[in-house]
């Protein structure tokens, strides 16, 4: 079970995490879990490409040791990237020295004060020590933020149709939106319907795509 949308009693259980960016102009914040992946992150960056749109990307650490030509990729072509754990690990089902062992592996790799903890799961306990920590990479001069999101499209669920997954994203979408799409195999057949016909409406209707302010 998930919301499309972020629920207001977990904007406020957890108020300095960022769900949505305050904007006054047209401007959506696309982002992209779990790449990179062989096939979907290219195909991602191509489309972005073509609208001239940025976006962040919160990859796993294995995935970027395994594909570091589509990394480097990512960040020649000017978009963001953040945190997703190593191994994509649930906060809620592991121990916070793992944790956080894990977190740290993926910034040796992943250069970023950007984390977002896979599922959305991180415990209390484990943000107030990534916290302290406060230095996960070598040269790091900005506090971590952990990212969360104001829409989820849903496109990692197997049994959605994908223009059910479009309309999630068409009809939640307002200015500043954070919204979650993935960059992997089981999420291709919705993410790969749905990107370029959401780049499309909202570039007609005079929006902008960034990547995440640091």
């Amino acid at each position: 079970m998930y919301l499309v949308t972020a629920p207001w009693f977990l904007k406020i259980g957890y108020p300095s995490f960022i769900w949505k960016i305050p904007e006054k102009e047209k401007v959506i914040y696309l982002t992209f879990d779990d790449g990179p992946h062989e096939t979907a992150t290219p195909f991602v960056l191509d489309t972005l490409k073509k609208y001239g749109a940025k976006a962040s990307f919160f990859c796993i650490g294995k995935n970027v040791t395994a594909y570091p030509a589509i990394y480097e990729r990512i960040l020649q072509e000017g978009h963001v990237t953040g945190n997703h754990t190593n191994h994509h690990l649930n906060g809620w089902k592991t121990d916070d020295a793992t944790y956080l062992q894990d977190i740290k592996a993926a910034a040796a790799l992943i250069h970023s004060p950007f984390f977002r903890p896979p599922y959305g799961r991180i415990k209390k306990c484990q943000w107030r020590k990534l916290k302290q920590e406060n230095n996960l990479y070598p040269g790091q001069q900005t506090a971590i933020k952990i990212i969360m999101w104001d829409i989820l499209s849903g496109d990692f669920d197997t049994e959605l149709m994908p223009n059910r997954c479009l309309a999630n994203v068409l009809y939640h979408t307002k200015p500043g939106s954070i919204i979650v799409f993935h960059d992997s195999t089981k999420a291709w057949e919705r993410m790969s319907y749905v990107l370029p016909r959401v780049l499309e409406y909202f570039s007609r209707e005079g929006y902008a795509f960034k990547g995440l302010p640091e």
